[in-house]
Parts: C-alpha cells; sequence; structure tokens
C-alpha cells in the first residue's frame, strides 16, 4: 500500500516536473520572436509577471504580494530585487548572445550555489559538488571561447552574471525558506518593470510584441513557476534538478527549430560538459537521498 501511495506520488511529480521544464524551456525563443528592444521587452514582461502572479497568489494562497513580502521581511525584499535583476540580465544576456550559451550557463547556477551556501551558510558540500562544480566552469569557460570570435562575449558575460544572481536568490531562499517563491517573482518583476522605464517606449510597441510578451508574463512564466513547486512536493530536490537540465536542450533545441540559430562547436562541447557534469552530480545526489 505504501509503494502504491509512493509510486503515484512520484509519477505526479515527474508530470509535474517534466511539463513545467517544457513550459519554461520555451523563454529564450519568446525573447527572440518578441522582436523589440531589451528595454521594451524586460518592461513588459516584468509588468505581465507582476500583474499574473499576484492574482495567482491571491488565488492559491489567499494572500496579495505585498503582504507576502511583508511577512517575509527584510530577506524579502532583498530577494525581490535581486529577481528582478535575474528577469532583467537574462533578457539581455539572450538578446546579445547565442540562445544556447545563455541556457547552458544558466543551468550551472545550481552548483554555484552549493558553493555559496558552504560559504555564507556553512553547510560545505562533498567533493564530488567541487569536482562538478571546476568542470561546469571548464565547459563555461569553452562556451565563452567560442563567444570571442562571434563577438557575442558581452551577452556570455551577462548570462554568467545572472548565473551567480541565480545563486545568490538560491542561497538566501536557503536561509529564509519562509518567503513566499510566488511573491519574489512578481515582486521582482514590478522591480524589472519600474528599473527598465528609462529604456521603453511601451506605447509603440507593434502588436506581436505585445502579444509575445503576454503569453510570457500571463501565461508561460506563472504556469512553469507554478508546476515546478508543486513539483518539490512529490520529488526529491536532486531529481527535479535532473529536469532542469532539460530545460538548457530544449531551450536551445526551440531557437534552432524555429530560428534556425546553429549553436558553435564549441558551445555543443562546452555545453555537453556542463550539462553531463550536471546530470552526473544530480544522479550521485539522487542515489544517497534514495538510500538514505
Amino acid at each position: 500500500m505504501v509503494q502504491a501511495v509512493y509510486a503515484t506520488d512520484h509519477r505526479r511529480g515527474t508530470l509535474l516536473a517534466a511539463t513545467g521544464v517544457l513550459v519554461v524551456s520555451f523563454d529564450a525563443l519568446l525573447v527572440r520572436l518578441a522582436e523589440a528592444s531589451s528595454g521594451d521587452i524586460v518592461f513588459l514582461r516584468g509588468l505581465f509577471i507582476a500583474i499574473s502572479l499576484t492574482f495567482m497568489l491571491r488565488l492559491l494562497r489567499g494572500r496579495w504580494t505585498w503582504n507576502a513580502l511583508r511577512e517575509g521581511g527584510r530577506p524579502a525584499w532583498t530577494m525581490t530585487v535581486t529577481m528582478g535583476m535575474t528577469q532583467m540580465l537574462f533578457v539581455v544576456a539572450v538578446m546579445h548572445t547565442l540562445a544556447a550559451n545563455v541556457v547552458v550557463i544558466l543551468t550551472a547556477a545550481p552548483l554555484f550555489a552549493a558553493v555559496l551556501s558552504g560559504i555564507f551558510l556553512g553547510e560545505w558540500v562533498r567533493m564530488r559538488t567541487w569536482v562538478a562544480m571546476a568542470l561546469c566552469i571548464a565547459g563555461i569557460v569553452l562556451v565563452f571561447g567560442g563567444s570571442v570570435s562571434l563577438g557575442n562575449w558581452v551577452g556570455d558575460a551577462v548570462a554568467l552574471l545572472c548565473a551567480l544572481i541565480v545563486a545568490v536568490n538560491f542561497t538566501q531562499l536557503r536561509r529564509a525558506p519562509q518567503v513566499s517563491r510566488l511573491a519574489l517573482v512578481s515582486g521582482g518583476g514590478l522591480f524589472a518593470c519600474l528599473a527598465s522605464i528609462p529604456f521603453a517606449a511601451p506605447f509603440e510597441l507593434s502588436g506581436q510584441t505585445l502579444v509575445v510578451v503576454g503569453v510570457m508574463g500571463l501565461i508561460q512564466m506563472p504556469l512553469a513557476l507554478v508546476l515546478m513547486t508543486e513539483a518539490t512536493r512529490h520529488l526529491p530536490s536532486a531529481e527535479v534538478s535532473l529536469f532542469l537540465v532539460l530545460e538548457a536542450i530544449f531551450g536551445s533545441f526551440w531557437v534552432w527549430l524555429v530560428l534556425g540559430e546553429e549553436p558553435t562547436g564549441a558551445t555543443l562541447i562546452g555545453g555537453g560538459i556542463v550539462i553531463g557534469t550536471l546530470v552526473g552530480h544530480s544522479w550521485l545526489a539522487l542515489r544517497r537521498e534514495r538510500v538514505a
């Protein structure tokens, strides 16, 4: 009986995580299809995310965003700013380098977070995490090397900064797990929207831009966030991390399929190292969780 309940729970978690990753993997493609400047996309995307998640938080948790952030105290307001920064940096990175480079570099964020947790929270990681970190850095260096010749290294640098801030967010969430994720992303969207006002001209945007960014902010991001958050209730964190690796693969594939943007040889090799390392690291962590 217990095994049957566990199997059902695991299947539910797997379906939620896989669907969430599939939904979020379209993000880079939608940014490209919006055909607008970084400032315009950040402004509208942030605004729509703030609106949609505010009402979703009210519907699911019975609270408004500002109430949830106030209850979270200073950590909530700090993470709101850093969450908004990641939303801004992601768009800028996708607009200035290959989409495959961005999703590969961002995939390494959980490993950066593991190291930061050891430094700032005293949760020292195992040797395999340090080895995985070194391999991921080597893979990212290869990705950078391929971009230098194409003049895309600035976009790669922005993606790396975004990954580091995502890692900082993960570390802060470990210290303040009571803070609502939905409220953080909603508040981050509003921060990104307000910060981009000097660089945006929303009243001059085309209908295509409004539709595409509307899909991103009102449907795609809220749906993906709810699915992935719910999946963590049914699956070990290491198993959810394995699904997140698929985002890099699918994200690159959609851009290649629709826009014909092929990753460079250096990106394929470096990305293979990063993704392979993360799969191996997550598998070992998952095996350890199951044994325990």
